[in-house]
């Protein structure tokens, strides 16, 4: 049995987090009880864990409330306000509905904390005096949630929100989905979330992370126990990529990036500096003539050259010349913008499409293919699906899945938790990692560059983009520090260095 910190004490993980729905982990759980485990030690387990991370977190706790929900969630609620009186702490247990004492480990719970003495009261939330605890703990609800939280767990989430004190949440927060990382319509509001047997897709996507705090995982032994377990959601990655080049190295062997720019030069800017701090041997950059000047100035490690619709040899020269193409930041959707998307389309080579680029793909349509790696954010998601935001953030990963599908690329949607998924059966993956300060215009053109500079070191597509996500992210916590806001995706172009580089501490550059 071990407890798992999120982020690992090292900063990196040796191998990738399977990543599991509510049912992966109740299948878990049973498979564990069928090999031989007791469901009551899994749940005395649990509260063990609990009551030492309480005491880990504050020690200093004299007076504890735990709220208890009716089912197993509350069980373990019950039995670590068993432990916490037996290390002398004065425990206060809340009842939202009578215990389910069919439920055999609820029920060997409830004798528990008879025996020790202890009083539970069911009371109304608004009845309940939360002030003046050094930690409550929401036992409310587990994995088990599949619907939109009613009385009496609405008004019990909200007594617990509203309270002063700092929240231990068991297993997740009371009201999040465990799959979709959504409130129902509520959740807990936790400073640490101890989870339980396996990490929850949901803890690390879509509004998940405003809601868990500091994440600890307690595997209760259940994964060593279960010799096939059931498949999980997606996959956790925190290994960036280490690019290792031979003494004997020359540009012509880092790959050649071409990006397709238009009326904001800024954009494609950013995009091709990213390209090559992130490892391209070389990296061009078409623009609009009167652009020409300002971006040599900026950066004049790159290759800009001017172009027009009438110069199609130009475009098609570049386009002979480079091994990736990147087509979107700073694009524009004007008639020179479709002339230059129509030229990506027509092209064979490995692509990254982003921004203007799948706004039009959105408008005209367009035949993707496996070796594309598109990057859209929801709202560009929801175009090319034909839905609203709402409809792909209230499940980022099926949105995802579709969008591979449905364009035959790799796929990253970008956000909290960004998730990469392939048409090719890849098991999807989620970065854990990124700030709130990286919400500003202009990051997703590095993330772009980053991807089409891995692409054109020799990653396939598909690890090019998980890869690139990490990478991008990495360096955007580097950057940001213990000050995300006002953070500048300039600001991270140091740091994208270090990242290929397989530096992995917060050096400062």
């Amino acid at each position: 049995m071990a407890l798992f910190a999120w982020p690992p004490a090292s900063g990196n993980l040796a191998v990738s987090w399977p990543l599991y729905s509510a049912a992966a982990i109740q299948t878990l759980d049973r498979l564990a009880i069928e090999a031989g485990v007791a469901g009551f030690s899994l749940m005395q387990a649990a509260a063990r864990q609990a009551w030492q991370l309480v005491q880990q977190r504050w020690p200093k706790c004299q007076r504890l409330a735990v709220i208890c929900g009716a089912g197993k969630n509350g069980g373990d609620g019950l039995m670590l306000a068993v432990f916490a009186q037996q290390a002398g702490v004065e425990v206060d247990i809340y009842l939202a509905q009578p215990m389910q004492l069919q439920i055999e480990e609820v029920a060997l719970a409830w004798q528990a904390l008879q025996a020790a003495g202890l009083q539970a009261r069911q009371v109304a939330a608004h009845q309940a005096d939360l002030e003046g605890y050094d930690v409550l703990v929401d036992g409310l609800l587990g994995v088990g949630l599949q619907a939109e939280l009613r009385d009496p767990y609405v008004a019990w989430i909200e007594q617990i929100n509203s309270a002063s004190c700092p929240v231990l949440a068991l297993d997740l927060p009371s009201g999040l989905n465990a799959n979709t990382g959504q409130p129902s319509p509520i959740a807990v509001v936790a400073e640490v979330t101890l989870t339980f047997i396996g990490w929850k897709l949901g803890l690390f996507t879509g509004r998940g992370r405003d809601y868990v705090g500091a994440l600890f995982l307690a595997d209760l032994g259940v994964p060593a126990r279960v010799a096939t377990p059931p498949a999980p959601l997606a996959e956790l990655r925190d290994k960036l990529p280490a690019l290792k080049r031979p003494a004997s190295a020359h540009k012509g062997q880092q790959g050649k990036v071409l990006v397709l720019g238009g009326e904001m030069a800024g954009a494609a800017l950013l995009a091709a500096q990213a390209a090559l701090r992130s490892g391209a041997g070389r990296v061009k950059l078409l623009l609009p003539p009167d652009l020409v000047t300002l971006v040599i100035a900026a950066q004049p490690e790159l290759m800009v050259q001017s172009w027009t619709p009438s110069q199609a040899e130009v475009l098609k020269a570049a386009l002979a010349w480079c091994d990736v193409l990147v087509i979107g930041p700073g694009l524009g959707q004007q008639a020179d913008a479709q002339t230059l998307y129509q030229a990506a389309l027509a092209w064979s080579g490995p692509t990254v499409m982003d921004a203007d680029a799948l706004n039009l793909l959105a408008q005209l349509g367009g035949v993707l293919d496996a070796e594309t790696v598109i990057t859209p954010h929801p709202a560009e998601a929801a175009r090319v699906l034909g839905c609203s935001v709402e409809v792909v953030e209230q499940d980022r990963l099926a949105a995802v899945k579709q969008l591979a599908q449905q364009t035959q690329a790799q796929v990253v949607l970008k956000g909290s938790g960004s998730l990469i998924a392939s048409a090719s059966g890849e098991r999807p993956c989620l970065c854990p990692l990124g700030n709130p300060g990286m919400a500003v215009a202009g990051m997703g053109d590095l993330l772009t560059g980053c991807i089409a500079a891995l692409m054109a070191q020799g990653r396939t597509p598909y690890e090019a983009a998980c890869q690139g996500v990490l990478l991008h992210a990495w360096a955007g916590d580097q950057a940001a520090g213990s000050s995300p806001v006002g953070l500048l995706p300039s600001d991270l172009l140091t740091y994208l260095r270090l990242g290929v580089n397989g530096m992995k501490e917060s050096a400062q550059a």
